[in-house]
């Protein structure tokens, strides 16, 4: 290859880097919207098996019904948990100045005041009530999402035989068994999530309601949601109800701490494990760094879904190199 082509092909590179860069976030999208698609062909082929049901009926009752529950569950508590996330991203300036006067008390919390104080906490705040207060104001990316999803739905096979057109005819039937596994491993890490989130979501609620903290509904939704996002969610959910407890008094804030941490370590130690024993086994460390990497080009969306990326790489990784690297060595 001579120099001129070398440059050409550097260059190449280059700019399908920059493409990627500056479209990952619509690559994250569709990736969601993938992820939802293997969840309502997932249900269709349960509605199919139980009730006998055609394939397109099967779907349309999967992605109606699916909607449907939703409608519903926003009619029966979507109101009181609007109005109790608007009023918990409202209080919370409030709240951080009471657990200061709370805090200030104790020499070990007026030495946590001062590590925490200024610019720092100010920003802190500001990004925390803006992500409370834009829960669920993200009707854009949702929108798009639930709609990309559909259509992967209403026909998958359009797009897995574009795909695989694209690959040579030598590896297409490696392409195919790979969509394939990325599919399965997809579908049981949401299902796993799903199941997890819902978990979370009631054993917070319980708890609180115990406990006797208001916005008991904005909370439990809140620490559900998050608990989709590993290592930082549960302990973004974690802050606003200590500050809650904290405008109470120190105890009640370490009751709660205490609440969550013990809610985690259930859904770490048992739910978790029971999931993954039909998953690719992640590493904590690679999530986090998945996290932070794909978090600073792409934002939430990126920090929510570091690890189904982390996931497809792991499982393209595997299948297409660690596995021949094995059967050569063998």
């Amino acid at each position: 290859m001579n120099f001129t082509k070398k440059v050409a092909v550097v260059a190449l590179f280059v700019i399908v880097l920059l493409l990627l860069k500056a479209t990952f976030s619509v690559l994250l999208m569709i990736l969601a919207a993938v992820i939802i698609a293997l969840y309502f062909q997932g249900l269709a082929g349960l509605i199919k098996r139980n009730l006998k049901l055609p394939q397109g009926w099967s779907m349309f009752v999967s992605i109606a019904g699916t909607f449907l529950l939703m409608i519903a569950l926003f009619w029966l508590i979507g109101a009181k948990v609007q109005s109790q996330t608007v009023a918990l991203a409202e209080k919370l300036p409030g709240l951080a100045d009471q657990a200061k006067a709370e805090l200030s008390q104790y020499s070990w919390g007026q030495k946590v005041l001062d590590q925490t104080s200024g610019q720092n906490s100010q920003k802190l705040m500001s990004s925390l009530q803006r992500f409370f207060s834009s829960t669920f104001g993200v009707l854009g990316d949702i929108y798009v999402i639930l709609f990309l999803s559909i259509f992967f739905t209403a026909d998958p096979k359009v797009y897995k035989s574009g795909i695989i057109a694209l690959v040579p005819p030598r590896n297409k039937e490696e392409a195919n068994d790979l969509l394939k596994e990325l599919a399965h491993n997809l579908k049981s890490c949401f299902k796993g999530k799903l199941f997890s989130m819902a978990v979370v979501a009631v054993l917070t609620g319980i708890g609180l309601s115990v406990l006797g903290v208001p916005m008991v509904f904005a909370l439990a939704i809140i620490a559900g949601l998050l608990n989709f996002i590993p290592n930082f969610g549960p302990l973004i959910a974690m802050f606003p109800a200590v500050l809650i407890g904290l405008s109470q008094d120190v105890n009640t804030a370490l009751i709660i701490a205490g609440l969550y941490i013990f809610i985690q370590m259930v859904e770490s130690n048992l739910i978790t494990p029971m999931i993954q024993k039909k998953l690719v086994s992640i590493p904590p460390a690679l999530i986090i760094i998945g996290q932070l990497m794909v978090g600073t080009v792409t934002g939430y969306l990126g920090i929510i879904l570091a690890t189904p990326v982390v996931l497809i790489l792991m499982v393209v990784v595997n299948k297409l190199y660690v596995s021949k690297q094995k059967n050569e060595t063998g």
